[in-house]
């Protein structure tokens, strides 16, 4: 059974970085993530946020 993402965030970038949320002490190190064009999303290994792409605005990096 799948869970859901605990935080997901909406971005317009295919490579993004992820290194936790220091606010509530649950950073990690910082990794680099890309968003494949076929799902649409990834999530970090470490602490499972989702970064989701916004398609009408992003760049043509990916």
């Amino acid at each position: 059974m799948s869970r859901p993402a605990p935080v997901t965030e909406v971005v317009t970038r295919w490579r993004v970085c992820c290194d936790g949320d220091d606010a509530l002490g649950l950073g990690h190190p910082r990794v680099w993530l890309a968003i494949s064009p076929d799902l649409g999303f990834v999530d970090c290994g470490y602490c499972d946020k989702r970064f989701v792409i916004d398609r009408d605005h992003a760049g043509d990096e990916h």
